[in-house]
């Protein structure tokens, strides 16, 4: 099945890094206001900016592999192709993904489990207003082969 032409995308109204970056705040200042301090520990500050620069060497790779097929990375942009090799073989979702582990990494460099458990509404806010958007649009432009390929790759992981 060839694709239909489109010019809307997903239909994504806020950029996901903004979704991201909103919550990321928000648990920041409740942190100052009703502090939920993790106890200092040099090996979890190191493991947080591991898995910060892990998740920013995946959104490399993806954001690549955007590039190499010539599609829009912006879910609001139109879709050419589906993208099922790389970090897409894992996750249909690894910058997503890859945004909620960097949650994950900032709330231990910051020593703060609201930024640590932040991870929660930033992972339902991604679904709920991105993902779920992004994976009606692709079944209808697509259909049978981006079917086969959910069938194949989880969501998260």
């Amino acid at each position: 099945m060839s694709p239909e032409p489109d010019k809307q995308g997903a239909a994504v109204k806020v950029p996901p890094p903004l979704i991201v970056f909103s919550v990321l705040l928000l648990a920041y200042a409740l942190n100052h206001l009703l502090p939920f301090r993790i106890p200092h520990s040099s090996v979890l500050v190191v493991a947080g900016f591991t898995l910060v620069g892990v998740s920013l060497l995946i959104i490399g790779i993806t954001a690549w592999s955007f590039r190499r097929v010539k599609t829009h990375i912006e879910p609001w942009k139109p879709t050419t192709t589906i993208i099922t090799t790389g970090c897409f073989a894992v996750s249909r979702n690894p910058i997503y993904l890859a945004l909620c582990v960097a949650c994950i990494g900032i709330g231990m460099i910051l020593q703060s489990w609201w930024v640590v458990f932040s991870v929660i509404p930033t992972a339902m806010l991604l679904n709920h207003f991105v993902i779920l958007r992004e994976e009606a649009y692709l079944e209808k432009k697509f259909g049978k082969a981006y079917m086969q390929y959910k069938r194949r790759v989880r969501r998260w992981l």
